[in-house]
């Protein structure tokens, strides 16, 4: 079987969004991925904070790789974010993921996402479809 690093190594070969995000993968072992991301000027809304797809989209990337890092290939089917505390531009942005519960066909995860000052900004829960194909 794959390695849970080399599932999301390809993966990111053809995530042009999380590549265009500036996501960076800090830790991935079967059922645990940390992911990051300096916040850009570009990713701030018109309160000039972080635009709320910025945190959704670094939890959602990260949900991504740790569902898929059991070897079979999963999509989310539902999620949903709670955000915190305000991110701003030079933020340090930290999501690690949690697994909730595991079937056969589905899976549930919590990420959390930390500044650089380990404040919460935002709480995540991802729902994912297992299917029975194999990376």
């Amino acid at each position: 079987m794959i390695s849970p690093a080399n599932i999301v190594a390809q993966m990111l070969v053809c995530d042009d969004f999380s590549a265009w995000l500036g996501i960076k993968i800090q830790k991935v072992i079967q059922g645990e991925v940390v992911v990051s991301l300096v916040v850009k000027e570009i990713h701030t809304n018109g309160f000039k904070i972080a635009h709320g797809g910025i945190c959704y989209s670094l939890a959602d990337s990260c949900l991504a790789f740790v569902a898929n890092s059991y070897g079979y290939k999963a999509v989310s089917v539902e999620t949903s974010i709670s955000h915190v505390a305000k991110v701003y531009p030079g933020d340090n942005l930290i999501a690690s993921s949690k697994l909730v519960y595991k079937g056969n066909s589905s899976a549930v995860f919590i990420v959390e996402i930390i500044n650089q000052e380990k404040i919460l900004v935002a709480h995540f829960k991802g729902t994912v479809r297992i299917s029975k194909e194999l990376w």
